[in-house]
């Protein structure tokens, strides 16, 4: 008999979810605190959580074999000093959709000036504004996993040019050319757009800098819906408050919640969400784990596996 422990804040979802599908060898527990899992987690073979929670208590959990994440950050548990002797699973494949949806509400309503449209509609006022179509207008997506390679094919499907930038140099579905490496900066030059999809890693650490800002052309915008760390915030906000490039749609941050006192707030050209790009649906996440528990079960490989080193 397998013991699982459900943390996370939606615990009673979970619970509720995992019973209904009837697993087999299975003693399911949960909890919605880290502080409440200590004792309990520390029999438990199995957890299925939120990867900060689960490492606040990671230590006490002596019988663990597996962890399954439910986001798509498994950050919290890469950490160097924290133990790596289980399985990590992710998430793939239910996130890309979400984010897609988020990335594209940002490109039709700047592209068609819907918020000013809005204010004019406030203001009385009756002005018809011109706008691009997708069309003529080309996309660059930085990281081309499960995320980035569904945010290309909606690129695709408006009819955009879609250029990658990649750790590797294979090529991708729906991407007319990928960058590596050194060639960053002639990826950036030629951007409409720049989507940043990039999980947290030592190599994405404080990639969109100044120098890369200045790389892109004056009409650019940034949406950024990988990871804070990828971007130099206070550069950003020089980029924002002089020119260099048009906008930016942040919706990660290098500390989250966005404290009060940034300078993101103020900018009128800066478009901020708390995170919220891709939510976890428990009956999606569900689905994922039944499918890895019954691989768990068989001794097959389960899906989604995570390398520690690399934190993806």
């Amino acid at each position: 008999m397998n013991r699982l422990l459900i943390l996370t804040t939606d615990a009673d979802d979970y619970s509720s979810l995992l019973r209904d599908s009837h697993l087999h060898d299975l003693e399911i527990l949960s909890c919605s605190r880290a502080d409440d899992a200590r004792e309990v987690i520390q029999n438990c073979t199995i957890v299925l959580g939120d990867p900060a929670m689960v490492a606040a208590v990671l230590e006490h959990a002596r019988s663990l074999r597996w962890v399954q994440s439910i986001v798509a950050g498994i950050d919290p548990l890469c950490e160097k000093g924290l133990r790596r002797d289980y399985i990590l699973t992710g998430v793939k494949g239910i996130f890309g959709p979400l984010m897609s949806e988020y990335v594209f509400a940002y490109v039709l309503a700047l592209e068609r000036h819907l918020f000013e449209t809005r204010e004019n509609q406030r203001n009385k006022s009756w002005i018809d504004m011109p706008y691009r179509t997708l069309r003529t207008l080309t996309m660059g997506v930085c990281g081309l996993g499960s995320v980035g390679e569904r945010i290309a094919q909606t690129a695709a499907h408006f009819g955009m040019r879609v250029l990658g930038f990649k750790r590797t140099p294979a090529g991708c579905p729906y991407v007319e050319k990928v960058y590596t490496g050194p060639s960053f900066g002639e990826f950036l030059e030629s951007l409409d757009y720049l989507v940043v999809a990039l999980p947290r890693t030592p190599d994405t650490n404080r990639l969109i800098d100044s120098a890369a800002l200045s790389k892109m052309k004056p009409s650019a915008v940034l949406i950024n819906v990988g990871r804070g760390n990828a971007v130099v915030e206070s550069d950003l906000v020089d980029a924002l408050r002089d020119g260099t490039i048009r906008a930016a749609v942040l919706d990660v941050f290098e500390q989250e919640p966005l404290p009060p006192d940034s300078a993101l707030w103020e900018l009128s050209n800066a478009f901020i969400t708390p995170h919220n790009s891709a939510l976890s649906f428990p009956e999606d996440i569900v689905q994922i784990f039944c499918d890895n528990y019954r691989r768990f079960l068989d001794h097959r490989s389960l899906h989604y596996v995570v390398d520690f080193e690399r934190g993806y």
